[in-house]
């Protein structure tokens, strides 16, 4: 059952992202040639007017075909279609409209599913403040001297990189290598002390851990009207992840925590095992990763395609064709190789354990 739910899963979030780009492109009238769900040869096929809707074997992947596309154009070289009509041609704030309604549904899908969740659950549990609430026994921060009830002001890294957090989820998203001697600035009894701890790996959470952990979560209840709200709220928090994950990966940081198609099956197939909601869980904070992913400023990417048009608005020129094809091969390279690291350290890591 689990590559069922792991293709399901992302079906689900493929479609509603195409489907976005679809909708708004039929929008502002630009002509679509196809909407394809899947790739490589094709199973199934109905035409509805003017645009083909179709059904590929591979069921991974999707695209919505649009007249004015260079690759679009040369596969459907026998319809005519009128220049007004092509993408190409409609207004600069158009076509970003277009290029942006696939995160869009994305970031939608996701906040629908945490809010309907939470509502299910009928409670949303809070990250606690950043106060020790306990110190493992033998653990790094044992050793480093913490006690419960510090409050961690501020943690500094080696680099000079630095967060203070207000919550737990704050301190989580702030990556520390395990080799790095990280300082915690805490507060105790009204004084301010700093103390030197390096993680250690945790067989049980599979993850590098220091050994605090915090005090009591505070729980609140969630009705129809408040869900939207600590829906949102969740949004916040995994953006936040997001951001500093890949704002780390650019960095060089974290590389060997990267997950790719074989990590994101082995997540689905232990979602999957604790019921339906967390199956849910676990579609909606893909969505939003695919989403925010899609908004980085690479040309292959929806937000490069809007950076290369704002570019053009600005300047007034179109960017060298020869130039974009070089840079679009240079970065599905890059992220074809970005793929099959990831792929390897789930392999190294389920062969490891």
């Amino acid at each position: 059952m689990t590559i069922i739910y792991f293709l399901l899963l992302l079906s689900v979030i493929i479609i509603i992202h195409e489907a976005g780009h679809l909708l708004a492109a039929k929008k502002f009238n630009v002509y679509c040639y196809e909407f394809s769900f899947g790739m490589g040869p094709l199973l199934w096929q109905k035409k509805t007017k003017e645009t083909k809707y179709s059904v590929r074997a591979i069921p991974i992947g999707g695209y919505v075909s649009m007249a004015g596309e260079t690759d679009a154009d040369e596969l459907y070289p026998d319809v005519e279609v009128p220049d007004e009509r092509r993408l190409i041609n409609r207004p600069w704030w158009q076509r970003i409209i277009i290029l942006l309604a696939g995160v869009t549904m994305n970031f939608l899908l996701a906040w629908v599913i945490f809010s309907v969740v939470y509502l299910s659950q009928g409670v949303y549990t809070e990250s606690p403040p950043a106060v020790v609430g306990s110190v493992r026994e033998n653990s790094p921060a044992e050793r480093a001297g913490f006690e419960p009830g510090d409050i961690i002001l501020e943690i500094r890294k080696e680099d000079g990189d630095s967060v203070r957090p207000k919550t737990f989820m704050d301190m989580q998203t702030f990556y520390i290598d395990d080799t790095e001697v990280a300082t915690y600035v805490i507060e105790r009894n009204g004084q301010q002390l700093e103390l030197q701890v390096t993680p250690e790996f945790n067989e049980e959470q599979q993850t590098y851990l220091i050994g605090i952990t915090s005090g009591d979560v505070v729980v609140k209840e969630v009705n129809f009207l408040n869900c939207w709200y600590y829906g949102a709220r969740e949004m916040k928090d995994i953006t936040s992840l997001m951001i500093r994950t890949i704002t780390n990966l650019f960095r060089g940081i974290g590389l060997n925590q990267l997950s790719g198609p074989v990590g994101i099956y082995q997540a689905t197939e232990t979602y999957a095992s604790f019921g339906l909601l967390s199956l849910l869980f676990l579609m909606a904070q893909l969505s939003l990763n695919v989403g925010i992913f899609n908004l980085l400023p690479l040309p292959v990417l929806d937000g490069g395609q809007v950076v290369i048009t704002l570019a053009e608005v600005i300047t007034g020129k179109k960017m060298n064709e020869k130039f974009k094809i070089g840079l679009f091969l240079v970065c599905w390279i890059a992220l074809i190789s970005l793929m099959l690291f990831a792929t390897w350290n789930d392999i190294t890591r389920i062969f490891g354990s």
